[in-house]
C-alpha cells in the first residue's frame, strides 16, 4: 500500500512535466520518490522505483525536447545518483532492523529461561504475574519474582536488584537460582534468607567487591520479599528485606502488610547486621495478595504525581488475579503515558477455596 504513494508521485510529476510549459520544470521533484522509498521498505523496492523514476525523467525529456538537452541530462544524472545512494541508506536500515529483530529474540529468548511466567496454580492458589521493562527494547531487568512448591505449601519471591543493565539482570539471575535450588529444602524463610544473601555474595565476588560502606558505588544488593503460604492455614508468612509491602485485597478492603521488623536487602547483611524476622498475616479463600516491585509505586503521570495504586486497587473487583493484573498492567502504562521510569513486577496470588 505504502508503495502506491511513491509509483503516485512519479505518473503525476510525469504528466504535469510534459503538459506545463517549456520554461517549467517539474523533474527534480521525481527525487522525493526513491528517497521516500527508503524510509519505509527494502533496498530492493527503493532501487526498482528509482529505476522507474529514471525512466519517467527520460520520457519527459525526450516527449519536451531531447535526452541530450543539458537540463534533461543533468536532472536523470542527479536522479540516479539519488537513487543510488537511497538504495544504499534502504540497505543500511534494513540492515539494523534484522540486528534488532535478532537481538529481540534473543532477549525474549533469555528471559523465558531466566524469568519465565509463574504456573497459574500451584496447590489452593490462583497466580497471575505481569513484568513490564522500562525500556522499550528491552524484555527484562533487575526485577524478578519466582514460586516454588513444597510438601506444605507455596512459596514466592520477588525483588529488586540494585542499578539497571547487565549488573541488574546478573544479580537479578543468581537471586533466582539460589531461590530455586533452595526453597523446596530449606525447612524455614530465616535459612533460605541465608542461601539468597549466598547468591548475592557470588556477585560480589565475580566482580571483586568487598563489604563497603552504604554510600559505596559498587555495592551490590536485592531489595526482595519471601512468602510461605502454607496450604492448609489462612496465613502467609513473609520476611520483608528493604521491598515495598505487598497489598492484600479482602472483602473490599485494600490492606498494607507492613511489617513491624524489616531485614536489610539482600547483600547487605554484613553492613547492616539483622536477623531474618519471619511475620504472619491472616489469607483466606477469596483473599487476594498483591506483590509488586518499586517500578509501579514510582511511575508518574505528566503531572508527575506518583502512580495511586492503593485507590486503584480499592475501585477494582479482585476476583481473578489474570483478570486484576490485566487491568492493572493497562492503567499503569496509560497513567505514565506508555513509558515507565523503571522496570515494574507484579504478581498476584489468589486462595482459592479446596475442592470438594
Amino acid at each position: 500500500m505504502l508503495l502506491a504513494a511513491p509509483f503516485a508521485l512519479i505518473v503525476a510529476v510525469t504528466v504535469v512535466d510534459v503538459l506545463v510549459p517549456p520554461d517549467v520544470h517539474l523533474g527534480p521533484f521525481l527525487i522525493a520518490a526513491p528517497a521516500v522509498t527508503a524510509s519505509f521498505a527494502g533496498p530492493r523496492a527503493t532501487a526498482f522505483v528509482g529505476a522507474v523514476a529514471v525512466v519517467a525523467q527520460t520520457v519527459v525529456a525526450v516527449a519536451r525536447t531531447s535526452v541530450s538537452d543539458l537540463n534533461h541530462t543533468y536532472q536523470i544524472v542527479a536522479l540516479v545518483l539519488i537513487s543510488i545512494i537511497a538504495t544504499f541508506f534502504a540497505h543500511l536500515r534494513e540492515r539494523d532492523e534484522n540486528r534488532v529483530a535478532r537481538l529481540r529474540s534473543i532477549a525474549h529468548a533469555a528471559q523465558s529461561v531466566v524469568l519465565p511466567p509463574l504456573p497459574e496454580r500451584a496447590g489452593p492458589l490462583r497466580i497471575a504475574s505481569v513484568y513490564l521493562a522500562a525500556e522499550e527494547e528491552a524484555q527484562m531487568g533487575g526485577d524478578l519474582y519466582a514460586a516454588a512448591r513444597t510438601a506444605s505449601g507455596t512459596r514466592l519471591l520477588i525483588g529488586d536488584a540494585r542499578g539497571k543493565g547487565l549488573d541488574a539482570i546478573c544479580e537479578a539471575s543468581l537471586v533466582l537460582g539460589a531461590f530455586r535450588v533452595t526453597a523446596r529444602r530449606e525447612q524455614g524463610l530465616p535459612g533460605l534468607i541465608g542461601q539468597l544473601e549466598a547468591g548475592i555474595g557470588s556477585v560480589e565476588r565475580t566482580h571483586g567487591v568487598t563489604a563497603a560502606p552504604l554510600d559505596g558505588a559498587d555495592e551490590a544488593f536485592v531489595t526482595a520479599l519471601v512468602l510461605d503460604i502454607p496450604d492448609h492455614e489462612p496465613v502467609v508468612r513473609l520476611v520483608n528485606c528493604g521491598h515495598p509491602p505487598p497489598l492484600l485485597l479482602s472483602q473490599g478492603r485494600v490492606i498494607l502488610l507492613d511489617t513491624a521488623h524489616t531485614s536489610p536487602p539482600l547483600g547487605l547483611s554484613d553492613v547492616l547486621a539483622a536477623d531474618a524476622t519471619v511475620e504472619t498475616f491472616p489469607f483466606g479463600v477469596e483473599d487476594v495478595l498483591l506483590l509488586h516491585t518499586d517500578g509501579v509505586t514510582e511511575a508518574r503521570d505528566h503531572s508527575r504525581a506518583f502512580y495511586p495504586l492503593t485507590e486503584r486497587l480499592a475501585a477494582w473487583p479482585s476476583d481473578d488475579p489474570a483478570i486484576l493484573l490485566d487491568r492493572l498492567r493497562a492503567d499503569l502504562q496509560a497513567y505514565a503515558g506508555g513509558h515507565l521510569g523503571d522496570d515494574a513486577a507484579l504478581v498476584a496470588v489468589q486462595r482459592i477455596a479446596p475442592e470438594a
